[in-house]
């Protein structure tokens, strides 16, 4: 009885250690994608790679694939006035030059832009965190130009409101001067500022510290016709102040599959474990049997010794059962042939068997009629 509670104990404690591993594996697994561009649903688990819809720039050494892609992916604008360059999780692979508000250094590192009147407009730089906003999978670029230098319409207003409000303080200034001198002085001045153009009067203004920039959000949707295109970027909208940009992406990446298997403990890692544990059980319930009970000691103490002990018995028993039906196979006769000569001898041999065998059988009829 007390080798039976032992014996259950290990394995209660046994079990309970392999379910809290086995179940604690997946939640540390979802808790932090194992590389970039990857991740887990918190709701369904499903794993979402979507390395696949990045574009990675040729390698000259090599030869190009024929699905390879040479460029990044395109988004027509329809009715903006430009239309969009994009990369997913990557930089684009075009070589960029001057632009617009951002720095040089940070030229290879933008994600998507678009070209207007021959200049170069940043919408985001390059990201590779996609997340989940519900259940909505999104991805998000920041830092773009800034949103002053890209929109014509808030463009064009603000130069016209600041050249007004410094043409109403002008005047206004006059008028005390006015009043103050009287109308006989001679009127100061006026700043020649008012007779240019507003384009030069705005000409390389300062950008100030708290600069609103260009961002780009990217919604992602899952695409399961097998006709459809790979990946399909749409544009969406922008904000009315020309900051944000919407964009939709389409693809099969972005349906998810099974949840990724190198993290955690698999199906042959559970049957593992669970034969480690009837093993030691066995084991170890056996020897405290052995040992309290039947009060054995040294190797007997093993449970079914007297199986294990003769276990190497029965393997080479087995052995010479197997070696001696396969000698049968085996040709015996090699080497030179018996003399055809010999065949006399032998033929005689077997006719002195035969007489001694007649000669017994009438003995046997012999007695039997006595």
């Amino acid at each position: 009885m007390r080798s039976f509670r032992v014996s259950a104990l290990l394995l209660a404690v046994l079990y309970q250690t392999t379910h809290v591993a086995a179940e604690a594996a997946p939640d540390e697994k979802y808790s932090k994608p194992s590389e970039p561009c990857t991740l887990h649903s918190p709701n369904t688990g499903s794993f979402y790679d979507l390395r696949e819809i990045s574009v990675a720039p040729p390698d000259p050494t090599k030869k190009l694939r024929k699905d390879q892609r040479t460029e990044s992916w395109h988004a027509r604008g329809y009715d903006y006035h430009a239309n969009f360059t994009l990369n997913f999780c990557a930089p684009v692979i075009e070589e960029l030059e001057d632009v617009v508000g951002v720095d040089r250094d940070r030229w290879r590192n933008i994600s998507a832009y678009y070209e207007y009147n021959d200049k170069i407009y940043s919408i985001g730089q390059q990201s590779s965190e996609p997340l989940f906003r519900g259940r909505k999978l999104v991805l998000n670029y920041t830092d773009g130009s800034p949103c002053d230098s890209g929109s014509t319409r808030s463009l064009a207003l603000d130069q016209k409101a600041a050249s007004l409000a410094r043409r109403m303080d002008r005047i206004s200034l006059r008028q005390e001067d006015e009043d103050d001198d009287g109308r006989d002085e001679e009127p100061p001045p006026e700043d020649d500022d008012r007779d240019k153009p507003d384009d030069e009067t705005t000409k390389d203004p300062v950008e100030p510290e708290d600069t609103r920039r260009k961002s780009t959000l990217i919604s992602l949707l899952c695409e399961r016709d097998p006709l459809a295109p790979r990946v399909a970027f749409s544009f969406v909208g922008s904000s009315p102040d020309e900051c944000t940009y919407f964009f939709e992406l389409r693809a099969q990446a972005a349906c998810g599959g099974a949840r990724d298997t190198q993290v955690g403990v698999g199906p042959g890692g559970v049957f593992g474990v669970i034969v480690t544990i009837a093993v030691l059980v066995y084991l170890v319930g056996g020897c405290v049997y052995q040992r309290t009970v039947m009060h054995a000691r040294g190797w007997r103490q093993l449970p079914n010794y007297s199986m294990w002990a003769g276990i190497g018995g029965f393997i080479r028993d087995m052995l010479v059962i197997l070696t001696s039906s396969c000698a049968r196979w085996v040709p015996r006769n090699r080497g030179y042939r018996s003399i055809t000569g010999s065949g006399g001898s032998g033929r005689g041999r077997q006719n002195s068997r035969n007489e001694d065998e007649n000669r017994l059988i009438d003995q046997l009829d012999e007695e039997w009629e006595e």
